[in-house]
C-alpha cells in the first residue's frame, strides 16, 4: 500500500471516531438535562402531594375562606397537568413555558393561603400544619436547587449544539434547542413564603 492511501484511511477513521465522539457527546448532553429535569419533576409532585393535606387542614379552620382554599387546589391540579406536559418533553420550549406559568399561579395561590392563615392563630398553632409547612418549605428548597441544576444542564447542551462544529453534528440529527428554566413576571420570583 502507499503512503497516500494509508493516510486517506487514516483521515477517514479520525472523521469517522470524531463524528461518533461528537454524536455520543450530544446524546450524553441531552439525557443529562433530561435527567435533570427528572429531579424538578420529583420535587413538584412532593410539592403537589402536600398540598391537598395543607387545604385539609386548613379547611377546618377556613370555612369562610372557601374561595381561596378551592384557587389554591384550582391551581395545582393546573400546575400537575402543567407538570405533565413538560415531562413528555423537557426540551419543548411551550411545555416549559406553561410550567413556569402554572408553577407562579400555585405559589400566588398558596401565598393568599399563608397570609390569610396568619389570622386564625388556632390554625398556626396546629400541629400537623405546622409539619406540612415545615415539609413544604424544605421541598421548595429541593426545587430551586433542581431548577438551578436542570437549567445548568440546559445550558451545557445548548452551547454545545450551538458550537462549531458539533452544531453541524446537531443539525444532521436534529437536536433541537432545549428551554431554560426562565422567570419572566418579577412578582413570580418570589418564594413561597412560608412562616409559622
Amino acid at each position: 500500500m502507499s503512503w497516500g492511501i494509508i493516510i486517506f484511511l487514516v483521515v477517514v477513521v479520525l472523521v469517522i471516531v470524531y463524528f461518533i465522539a461528537s454524536y455520543n457527546g450530544l446524546v450524553a448532553l441531552k439525557n443529562r438535562f433530561k435527567n435533570a429535569y427528572s429531579q424538578i419533576d420529583v420535587q413538584l409532585k412532593r410539592r403537589y402531594d402536600l398540598i391537598p393535606n395543607l387545604v385539609e387542614t386548613a379547611k377546618g379552620y377556613l370555612k369562610h375562606e372557601r374561595e381561596t382554599l378551592e384557587a389554591v387546589i384550582k391551581a395545582r391540579n393546573s400546575a400537575v397537568d402543567a407538570s405533565r406536559q413538560a415531562s413528555s418533553d423537557p426540551g419543548d420550549e411551550t411545555a416549559i413555558k406553561g410550567l413556569v406559568g402554572a408553577e407562579a399561579a400555585l405559589t400566588g395561590a398558596l401565598g393568599k393561603l399563608f397570609a390569610l392563615s396568619e389570622s386564625y392563630p388556632d390554625l398556626k398553632a396546629n400541629q400537623n400544619m405546622m409539619q406540612l409547612m415545615e415539609e413544604l418549605s424544605s421541598t421548595e428548597n429541593k426545587i430551586a436547587f433542581a431548577r438551578q441544576s436542570f437549567n445548568d444542564a440546559v445550558m451545557a447542551y445548548n452551547t454545545r449544539i450551538e458550537s462549531f462544529p458539533d452544531n453541524i453534528m446537531a443539525g444532521m440529527f436534529q437536536f433541537k434547542h432545549a428551554a431554560l428554566w426562565t422567570v419572566e413576571k418579577p412578582e413570580e420570583r418570589e418564594a413561597v413564603k412560608v412562616s409559622f
